[in-house]
């Protein structure tokens, strides 16, 4: 409950913080403007989103006759989370990781990397899906999609202030020091935001996972694996050469801790390790 009470608040402060924007460069009408824009790119991402990333990473559907073991489980895990059957991918990539995208639970995907499924064991797989499917079921995909849509349009809008400068609302130009100031901050406090929204949902989606699997402990031992594989290669793959969809998958390799955190699109992984650790009644 805690994080959901988080994430509304988070989401209004960026759209907040959009409107701050808007007004900064043209006032009440700016503002009224940017929301409009704003609204117009989460309709187009709401509806295209899941092409996009899915023909990013040429991603390739199977079923039941070219990957019956992987389907199969997809399919159990989504009877046990009450959710229709996603279409379920496979990404020909080394590095272990996974994701789901989809504008609602009956439009939705999964996709894991050929890496994960070598990397780890079945009971492992079913605990990553798990955490996929729960990122369905809790319509995590919209609100990551609108938090990052809102960022993005949120940067565009403080590049035009600071290229074309601001209007008040009788059009006089304004202090060119606060389109200066809009550029640069507004661009890192969305993107705070948007990170802690993803971070906050990675939580929930843990905790949804392994209620869904009846294992948390699959789901820690696979995240402890995937550290160890980050930790031990050069972190190039899906999250780092599309680093706008790092925040949906299981794990973002370049995540680090202090101040880096605070950019992270996931929480630290040790953290959500003992979450899980705790579920499973390690301590």
């Amino acid at each position: 409950m805690f994080n959901w009470v988080k994430t509304a608040m988070l989401m209004a402060a960026i759209t907040a913080l959009f409107g701050i924007v808007g007004a900064a460069i043209g006032g009440q009408s700016g503002m009224l403007l940017a929301l409009l824009f704003g609204g117009a790119m989460n309709l187009f991402s709401y509806w295209f989103s899941d092409q996009m990333v899915l023909k990013m990473y040429n991603a390739q559907e199977v079923d039941e006759a070219s990957a019956p073991q992987f389907y199969g489980m997809v399919r159990e895990l989504a009877q046990r989370a009450g959710l229709p059957m996603p279409r379920v991918y496979l990404i020909d990539e080394d590095q272990p990781n996974a994701f789901a995208t989809g504008r609602n639970p009956q439009h939705a995907a999964v996709a894991a990397t050929t890496g994960i499924l070598r990397l780890l064991s079945a009971r492992e797989i079913r605990g990553v899906m798990a955490h996929e499917l729960a990122h369905v079921a809790h319509r995590d995909i919209l609100i990551s999609t609108i938090s990052a849509t809102m960022a993005g349009a949120i940067s565009a809008l403080a590049n035009f202030a600071m290229l074309f400068g601001g209007r008040d609302e009788a059009g006089r130009p304004a202090n060119p020091l606060v389109g200066i100031l809009v550029a640069l901050l507004a661009p890192l406090a969305a993107s705070l935001i948007q990170m802690a929204i993803s971070r906050a949902r990675e939580f929930e989606a843990d905790r949804g996972g392994a209620e869904i699997s009846g294992d948390p402990n699959a789901l820690a031992d696979a995240l402890g694996k995937i550290q160890m594989y980050a930790e031990g290669r050069i972190p190039m793959g899906p999250a780092e050469a599309h680093p706008e969809t790092a925040q949906m998958m299981i794990m973002n390799p370049l995540s680090g801790g202090g101040l880096r955190g605070l950019f992270s699109t996931h929480p630290p992984t040790a953290e959500r390790i003992a979450r899980l650790r705790a579920m499973g009644g390690w301590g």
